[in-house]
């Protein structure tokens, strides 16, 4: 007997082998061994399995109905926006503390108040995936790479083969709390190849007159003469402003 015969055999016996009192499930089990050669316990498993691989009839996939409206879940993001994008703990326990301010400015019905305090901070996850994906890319993708200067100007792409100090690599580190829209801290981190020395200090945006006056104090702290600087395509600073 083929291996698809024998499925079908013990498909076939299954129902019978439920159905059937004791003494009828011995001569069941003997039938079945004696056309497929199964050892007895063997056969019980096959069996078994048969009934447990089958779906059962009674099981039925519900489909959850939606318990908050497009009210509730609009005023939930416009309050997240405005507390500056806390993770969904912190903002449940946000819109609680800030109700009598979110009455006022969105006029709430008693039904969209009770859901508003009611929503758990699984569900608010579940509502604010899709933005958070977007705030993602915005906040951590914003500076592109150049397509029109970055044929007309020579750029040096090898690393720094140096063993004296004053050869400096200058970056920002922005602070901007989650928004990056309006003025906001960086930190001006400048290093030194040669020796690791590292100096920060703390701007107010990344314009020149900042920029300029911070690399200055950090030039008078340096215990060597500055060489060179590299300042990665970030700074918008004329070389003659970093003369050692």
């Amino acid at each position: 007997m083929d291996l698809h015969s024998r499925r079908d055999l013990m498909d076939s016996m299954s129902k019978r082998y439920r159905q059937a009192s004791k003494a009828s499930k011995k001569r069941i089990l003997d039938e079945v061994c004696a056309a497929t050669g199964f050892h007895r316990k063997y056969a019980i498993t096959r069996i078994n399995l048969v009934e447990t691989s089958r779906p059962s009839a009674s099981v039925v996939t519900r489909k959850r109905d939606r318990l908050y409206g497009r009210e509730v879940l609009r005023v939930a993001e416009e309050v997240w926006k405005e507390a500056g994008y806390p993770w969904s703990v912190r903002l449940k326990a946000i819109l609680l503390l800030w109700l009598p301010a979110i009455r006022k400015r969105y006029a709430l019905t008693r039904s969209v108040e009770a859901q508003l305090l009611r929503i758990s901070p699984r569900t608010l996850d579940r509502a604010l995936k899709g933005k958070k994906r977007e705030l993602r890319r915005r906040l951590y993708g914003r500076t592109k790479p150049g397509t029109l200067l970055r044929h007309q100007i020579p750029i040096k792409c090898e690393h720094w083969d140096v063993k004296t100090a004053g050869h400096l690599e200058l970056d920002t580190v922005s602070h901007c709390g989650g928004n990056g829209e309006g003025l906001f801290a960086y930190s001006f981190n400048l290093t030194d190849i040669g020796s690791t020395w590292v100096e920060t200090r703390s701007v107010l945006g990344k314009g020149e007159v900042g920029i300029v006056k911070a690399f200055s104090e950090m030039s008078e702290v340096l215990p060597f003469k500055v060489l060179d600087i590299d300042s990665d395509n970030v700074l918008s600073l004329e070389s003659s402003s970093f003369s050692g």
